[in-house]
Parts: C-alpha cells; sequence; structure tokens
C-alpha cells in the first residue's frame, strides 16, 4: 500500500472520531446546564472552560474569543472555520482524505460521508443547531455510528482496514482521556477524592453520558456515581468499547496486524510503544492513578498517544531517500497506481 494511502485512510477515519466526540462532549454540557438553571457569568465561565482545555485548543480559542461564554466556545467547537478540530472542521477533513482515496472505499461509506459533509455546510444545518442543538448533535453522531457499521460490513480486511481502525482507536483513547479530564478540577491534585456535591456526582454523570456509558457503568458500579469509579471505568476496563484500555489494545493489535509481527514482539517503535501502553494500563490500578494525580495521569497518557501517532508516521507514511534516484523511481511508481 502506497504511503499517502495509509496516511489518508488513517486521517479520515481519526476524523470522523474526532467529530463524532466532538459532538458527544458538547450536547452532554448542553444538556449538564439543563440542571443548573442559575449560573451567574462567573460559574458560567467555569462550566464551559474546562471544555476547551481538555480539547487542548484554549490558545487558538483565546486569539478568537474574548470570554468562554455558551455561544462562544460551542461556536469555536462545532462551526469555527478558524478552528482547525472544530467539528465542522474535522468532517471537512474527513471527506478530503476519503476522496483522495476514493478507489480504496466503498461506494456507501463515500456516500454517507458526503451527505455528512454537504449536511454540515448547508443552511439547513444551521437552523437546525439553532432549533435544537440535541437533534443536530444526534445526526451528527447517528451519521458517525452509521459509517463505522459500514465500514465493518463493506470493507475489505486488508492493510487499508488495519489503518482505519488504528486512526480510529488512537483518537479514540485521546478524546476519552480528555472528555475525563474536563471535570479535574473538582478532584485534589493528588488522591483519591472523599465525598461529592450532588452537583459535582451530575457532572461525573455527564461524562460518562458523553462516552455512552452510563448503562454500562449502572450494569457494574450500580446507581452510585463516584470520580473513582468513573475513571476506573472510562481508563482500564477492559471490555467496553470506548474505554482507554480498550481502544489501546485493538490500537496495537491494528499495528501489530498491519506488519504481521506476533504479539509479544515489535519490529517498529508504533509497536513497542503501543505494546508498553497496553502492559501499563492493563497492570495499573484506579489507586495507583489517583496518588499520581488524574490529571497528571493524562496528561503524560495523552503525550504517550501522540508519540504512538509520530512513530507510525515515521515507521508507514514518513519516505526518506538516500539518492535523487530513488525519489524519482518511487514517484513514478506511485503515478502508476493513481
Amino acid at each position: 500500500m502506497l504511503s499517502r494511502v495509509a496516511n489518508c485512510l488513517y486521517w479520515m477515519s481519526r476524523y470522523i472520531e474526532r467529530a463524532e466526540n466532538t459532538a458527544r462532549l458538547v450536547d452532554t454540557n448542553l444538556q449538564l446546564l439543563l440542571d443548573f438553571r442559575n449560573l451567574n457569568e462567573q460559574r458560567l465561565a467555569e462550566h464551559w472552560l474546562p471544555i476547551v482545555q481538555a480539547t487542548g485548543d484554549e490558545e487558538a480559542f483565546f486569539k478568537l474569543h474574548p470570554k468562554a461564554t455558551a455561544a462562544a466556545v460551542t461556536e469555536f467547537l462545532v462551526f469555527q472555520p478558524e478552528n482547525s478540530n472544530s467539528l465542522v472542521q474535522s468532517i471537512c477533513q474527513a471527506r478530503e482524505n476519503a476522496r483522495m482515496v476514493r478507489d480504496q472505499i466503498t461506494f456507501e461509506l463515500w456516500e454517507e460521508l458526503n451527505r455528512l459533509y454537504l449536511f454540515v455546510r448547508s443552511p439547513r444545518a444551521r437552523d437546525l443547531w439553532r432549533s435544537s442543538p440535541s437533534e443536530f448533535f444526534q445526526e451528527i453522531k447517528a451519521s458517525s455510528l452509521h459509517m463505522i457499521g459500514i465500514t465493518y460490513a463493506t470493507l475489505l480486511r486488508n492493510e487499508g482496514w488495519y489503518f482505519l481502525q488504528a486512526g480510529k482507536f488512537i483518537e479514540r483513547a485521546d478524546k476519552t482521556s480528555r472528555i475525563l479530564d474536563v471535570r479535574y478540577q473538582t478532584l485534589p491534585e493528588k488522591g483519591m477524592p472523599t465525598n461529592i456535591s450532588q452537583a459535582e456526582a451530575l457532572e461525573w454523570s455527564a461524562i460518562l453520558r458523553s462516552c455512552s456509558a452510563l448503562d454500562s457503568y449502572k450494569a457494574l458500579y450500580g446507581a452510585d456515581v463516584t470520580p473513582k469509579s468513573v475513571a476506573e471505568f472510562l481508563l482500564i476496563n477492559a471490555d467496553f468499547s470506548r474505554s482507554i484500555l480498550f481502544s489501546a489494545n485493538l490500537l496495537d493489535q491494528s499495528l501489530r496486524r498491519i506488519s504481521g509481527v506476533p504479539e509479544g514482539r515489535f519490529t517498529n517503535d508504533a509497536e513497542r510503544l503501543a505494546g508498553r501502553l497496553v502492559s501499563e494500563l492493563r497492570f495499573s490500578t484506579i489507586e495507583e492513578v489517583f496518588d499520581q494525580g488524574l490529571h497528571n495521569y493524562l496528561d503524560v497518557l495523552q503525550q504517550k498517544l501522540n508519540d504512538i501517532g509520530n512513530a507510525l508516521f515515521q515507521t508507514y507514511i514518513f519516505q526518506s531517500f538516500s539518492s535523487l534516484e530513488e525519489e524519482i523511481l518511487v514517484q513514478q511508481e506511485e503515478q502508476q497506481q493513481q
């Protein structure tokens, strides 16, 4: 497979997952406000600013907006063209990557992604956003889940498939960690939290809803929502499909299927780092996580995921040439296969 093709499939999958997670995060936060009707301007800023901080785009946000108001944050995260990670921009970039490898994906997948692209670029999207944000986000989430189903039902399980999977699960692990980190200000810097207020319990329930995890959480832990149990479920539960451990495990498996190396061995830095991360998560306890500090732990985890992504790029995407003749030969081969 050409490195260009692998790169487009990888990023197409990441951008689709990024758009869905942004929709989940903003939608849940808007619904959470219904439980806090009497917040003053300062409390509203404290409610919305962590959302921007969790995405890692705080600096870019304040270049465009003076305050973290509901209108400013939602505009920035959903529609703002200057924000390359906004929901609409993520869908546009997913569609552009898909267009560049149209022959590598099925008609059904292209049709659904193109339909979603046309929707978010149309006046109807703005109208639906103004009249019912919840319905707008449901449209995004339903389309993303539809595309996941299409990929499982129609795509070949070849190298392209595993680059798609690698992109999806590295993005999902990263975004789950950021969603989990949204309310870290309510926790002690290090150590296990003791008692939490009813308002804080609602906020941690919202984190579970952002990951479509509330029902699965209740099946294991009951109705009592605590930071310890929520963090344990979203971080190191091996059976929930949106947990960080589950995502890291599927990422590790996908990387190994690309190279063909068996479990327990590695042939490149991406496999080495992914395997190490899975082992660390498998053999960690939630007490150890809180002893280190949940926010600090998640910061380190996000850097490890970035390192895996960089190593994957260096291994499969970036091409270094030892001579001009070699570069010309590779370019000719690529042109012949286009």
